[in-house]
């Protein structure tokens, strides 16, 4: 279900979260899904509890997650709770594909491989079928 590198020059953490974002994005993990509880999943990907117990605070206080002692973390909402105006909110999701299209030009990518990917993940997200034209 997740998966992490630990070459990976992404934050352990970060990683975890964009992985559980991308779960939930897709419909993979939708509104009452249990996640598996902090130990179980560091000692899955062999890493430290404290690195999963950090990703998984970040996405709940993001209103994605509830976690209760004893009880264990489950997805709460599909749908992130806006941490301020809608603005500011659609100027962070611009920068951060700002820096996604910036990473695939400097790693070599053309702009054509480049459109066939992001049309590819929007196609994944949205529940359409990729029509490569």
């Amino acid at each position: 279900m997740i998966v992490v590198s630990l070459s990976s020059q992404v934050p352990l953490h970060d990683q975890i979260v964009a992985e559980l974002r991308r779960l939930l994005a897709s419909g993979k993990l939708v509104a009452g899904d249990e996640l598996p509880p902090v130990r179980q999943l560091a000692n899955d990907l062999g890493i430290n509890l404290n690195t999963v117990a950090r990703a998984y605070r970040e996405l709940t206080d993001a209103g994605l997650l509830a976690s209760a002692r004893g009880r264990g973390t489950v997805v709460l909402s599909t749908t992130e709770r806006p941490s301020g105006r809608p603005a500011v909110e659609r100027k962070r999701i611009e920068v951060s594909v700002a820096a996604a299209l910036a990473d695939a030009k400097i790693a070599g990518m053309s702009l054509a491989d480049t459109r066939t990917l992001i049309e590819r993940q929007l196609a994944k997200l949205w529940n359409q079928t990729y029509i490569n034209a």
